[in-house]
């Protein structure tokens, strides 16, 4: 899997979570939750998706490092690239 494929699929489940939202839009650094304006329920349905497509379990205690879309790219990236 690339980068690109990653960061597509990220930006897929981000639109089922928020379909209203503009993922390409969003600050690297800013919180995916408040961007979204999305609760907790959603957030964790992201995890799920995010697991569906790419086999990799997101731990509770790893929610921290992936509450951010950089954070998301880059725990993703160290798990699949």
């Amino acid at each position: 899997m690339t980068e690109q494929e990653l960061q597509q699929i990220i930006y897929t489940e981000l639109k089922k979570v928020a379909p209203e939202s503009d993922p390409t839009g969003i600050d690297p650094t800013e919180n995916l939750r408040e961007a979204l304006d999305i609760d907790s329920y959603s957030f964790q349905q992201l995890l799920v998706g995010f697991s569906d497509r790419t086999g990799v379990e997101i731990p509770e205690s790893d929610y921290a490092k992936v509450s951010t879309l950089a954070g998301m790219t880059a725990y993703l990236a160290s798990q699949l690239l």
